[in-house]
């Protein structure tokens, strides 16, 4: 889905060795933001190439490079056999199932594939990188089942399915539909590659799926986090709530990052609120329930958290995740280095950590529309239901039942997977870390949350509307506005299903993203 023109409009993204960040990420995968290879990162893929091959005949063993894998390490391969060598490891190690990647997913992962190849440390030929770049920049996306790895020897059964394709195998998905590989990449002018001494293992080596879904989850958590703070404020004033729990003096001695920052923005969404001003003096309640009066708490906490995750992601856009490692020297000699860069934890913790926040903000999401919809505080002047006619019409009563489905199913995505070992590989890979299943999780919280989200903003803002004439402030009352660009208020009974999926879409495309400017 694309987020904006802007990446079109943008210059091509150039690997040049240094740290991709998530917005580069969502820019080639959602908008197609082209990509090229600079002479630095060229030259790196070379040197190291000429480093490789200087030992691929000398009589020492090297992993994946004249060795079987796993568990078959030891085994010798004769030099006459190295190209069937690496052809036989994609084709094996191609076994995934399920449902297709996302053309998205594939496309972020395809980038962090090329990015980390194109670092120099990986002695593959300059020809494979240019392949990859040349299939992203014509759209062409492999298909890939998106269950089979298990995030330790690299995300291998679907990096060997985009690693098929470069060969002329399997399928690729052009203009929508799916079409042999051999046959998409000569229709752009390109050639399936022979796969050389190391190239198959290469490509299947790293943590890219899981690191191109954590990437794009940073960038759509942010735009669900502003949402959230955006929602958060309509409540409070749709409640007729008190802003006494956002005074910045009470964060100050707290001294959380994130409390501090959604205090700061819920005060400047709020500011000049009428509706705030006018129950200042009258109001018999001391203090809000605690899903108005401790959001700053909870969604500071998320926003901490998140910030740790994106931080985690961040390292992983500038890493080398292959096995074994090539360090050329200015002379073209090579040492190699067997370790476990492909290892998945450092990414697979983090986002079963981002799954836990995301029930967080959903889950307080949840009981502020409860909260808004039972009606029971008198001080609120609020209809049971947000309905003109309680009893003769339901009005949102059911949409609060949606999110409490949705929340019911984040509880359980919020389990991490990370802590279930199940050993590969005859016991040599004995410790995994499922990472994708870390992302997927986080990727279909996500979505659910964006839905409660949805279904809170629709609340709020029917609950505005009790109290008008009077205004919340600007920033309130500018996404009061993107609410009813997508859903009506609420007259009348009616199905409510558009209207959620119009707002969760609004969300996820970043329209409640700047809540606070000009408020």
């Amino acid at each position: 889905m694309a987020m904006s023109n802007d990446a079109a409009l943008s210059p091509p993204l150039t690997l040049n060795g240094l740290p991709l960040v998530p917005a580069e990420v969502e820019h080639v995968a959602r908008d197609h933001r082209r990509i090229v290879l600079s002479p630095r990162s060229r030259d790196a893929v070379a040197a190291a190439r000429r480093a490789l091959e200087a030992r691929l005949h000398d009589p020492d063993p090297h992993y994946g490079v004249n060795t079987g894998f796993g568990s078959l390490a030891k085994k010798r391969v004769p030099d006459n056999e190295l190209r069937k060598l690496q052809r036989n490891l994609v084709r094996s190690h191609a076994a995934g199932v399920g449902e297709p990647l996302r053309v998205e997913h594939v496309r972020a992962t395809m980038l962090l594939l090329v990015a980390s190849l194109s670092r120099g440390h990986s002695g593959v030929r300059l020809e494979l990188c240019e392949l990859i770049v040349a299939m992203l920049n014509a759209g062409l996306t492999p298909v890939v089942p998106s269950i089979g790895s298990v995030g330790a020897s690299g995300d291998l059964a679907p990096l060997a399915h985009i690693a098929c394709t470069l060969i002329g195998e399997g399928e690729i998905w052009r203009d929508g539909a799916r079409v042999p590989a051999a046959e998409a990449i000569r229709a752009v002018g390109a050639e399936p590659v022979t796969l050389q001494a190391k190239e198959g293992l290469a490509l299947i080596n790293g943590t890219h799926v899981m690191a191109a879904e954590g990437a794009l989850l940073c960038q759509d958590f942010d735009r669900l986090f502003h949402a959230a703070i955006a929602a958060a404020a309509m409540s409070l004033d749709a409640y007729r709530g008190t802003d006494g729990p956002l005074d910045s003096r009470a964060h100050d001695i707290r001294g959380h990052t994130g409390g501090r920052h959604v205090a700061s923005e819920m005060r400047r969404m709020l500011h000049g609120s009428e509706i705030m001003t006018s129950h200042k003096a009258d109001d018999p309640r001391v203090q809000d329930p605690y899903s108005l009066r401790c959001v700053p708490y909870v969604l500071g906490a998320a926003h901490d958290l998140a910030t740790t995750v994106r931080g985690a992601v961040r390292r992983e856009l500038s890493a080398v995740t292959d096995n074994p490692l090539v360090f050329a020297d200015a002379t073209d000699d090579a040492v190699l280095v067997s370790a476990g860069n492909f290892h998945g934890m450092p990414i697979a913790l983090p986002l079963d950590a981002l799954a836990v926040a995301i029930a967080h903000i959903a889950g307080m999401s949840e009981r502020r529309a409860y909260l808004l919809l039972a009606a029971r505080e008198p001080e609120s002047r609020l209809n049971p239901y947000l309905t003109p006619k309680p009893g003769v019409q339901s009005g949102l009563m059911i949409a609060q039942y949606t999110a409490a489905a949705c929340c019911n199913e984040i509880v359980q995505l919020a389990s991490p997977a990370s802590v279930i070992n199940l050993p590969t590989c005859a016991g040599v890979e004995d410790y995994n870390s499922f990472g994708p299943r870390s992302a997927a999780k986080a990727r279909r919280g996500i979505e659910l949350a964006q839905r409660v989200i949805a279904i809170e903003l629709l609340c709020a803002a029917q609950g505005l509307e009790h109290h008008r004439p009077l205004r919340s402030g600007p920033g309130v009352e500018r996404a009061f506005q993107g609410v009813r660009e997508c859903s009506a208020s609420v007259t009348d009974d009616r199905s409510l299903s558009d209207d959620i999926e119009r707002l969760a879409r609004a969300i996820h495309t970043g329209q409640f993203s700047m809540p606070t400017k000009g408020g």
